[in-house]
């Protein structure tokens, strides 16, 4: 009989690893419901209502002309350490902002756009035939699922996404089963903690929130970069 070693239990979850391999059980509905803010879904996890999803009409805003210097997004990306031959997962990717500055930094590898999303998914096609961008691929995710194989990549990166996610339980042991061991989540997140920054309360997280979810999930927490003007930059390791 294989050795079955008991990580985690909480209410809805049982993460266990056999083999070394990480599966998760659901036991019960890990969530709870009742009402909340206006801009929130009424879906509560670990004591954090969940956000709506911000649809494909804001596009123009994850592209607008402020955003290196209202994020330091180069900065963001030299945290991330980007090897010439790393596979990055983009969750939540959007119409591809951070994703066409990734590839050529991961010139021999991939970067998987994943988003739920076609609209987003369109904008992503365009660019990489207007860029030529090769080493880009397109994902169609789901609310539980970013659709990826296990142990394909090294780093994955989210960045003011998690927070709307509808199944974030679902969708972390999901991105966990992609990293290979030992890889890289790079959770981006409005510091919920900071008052002055210009956000809905529910599109922020405090670190500490983010710890326990995350933790619950089978990561832990090597860093939190604060070389970013409004966002947490939390670098979480596949446990």
């Amino acid at each position: 009989m294989r050795k079955i070693l008991l990580l985690l239990l909480l209410p809805g979850l049982l993460l266990t690893q056999a083999s070394g391999i990480a599966q998760t059980r659901f036991i019960e509905d890990p969530y709870t419901y009742r009402k909340g803010e206006p801009f929130g879904t009424g879906k509560w996890f670990m004591g954090r209502e969940i956000a709506h999803v911000m649809g494909y009409q804001g596009m123009a805003w994850l592209e607008r002309d402020e955003r290196e210097a209202e994020e330091r997004t180069s900065r963001l990306l030299r945290n991330m350490d980007i090897q010439p031959g790393d596979t990055i997962v983009d969750v939540g990717a959007g119409s591809g902002y951070h994703v066409f500055r990734m590839a050529p930094m991961a010139s021999r590898g991939l970067v998987y756009a994943v988003d739920i999303q076609e609209e987003m998914l369109e904008a992503i096609r365009g660019k990489k035939k207007a860029l030529g961008q090769g080493n880009v691929v397109e994902v169609m995710g789901t609310e539980r699922s970013i659709e990826l194989p296990e142990g394909i990549a090294h780093k994955a990166l989210m960045v003011d996404v998690y927070h709307e996610f509808s199944h974030p339980l679902e969708m972390l042991a999901s991105i966990r089963k992609a990293l290979k061991p030992g890889g890289k989540l790079y959770l981006v997140e409005y510091r919920g903690e900071d008052p002055e920054v210009p956000i809905k309360r529910l599109h922020k997280m405090t670190e500490a929130q983010a710890v326990k979810e995350l933790q619950a999930a089978g990561f832990r927490l090597e860093r939190n970069l604060d070389n970013l003007p409004w966002q947490h930059c939390m670098v979480f390791v596949r446990e």
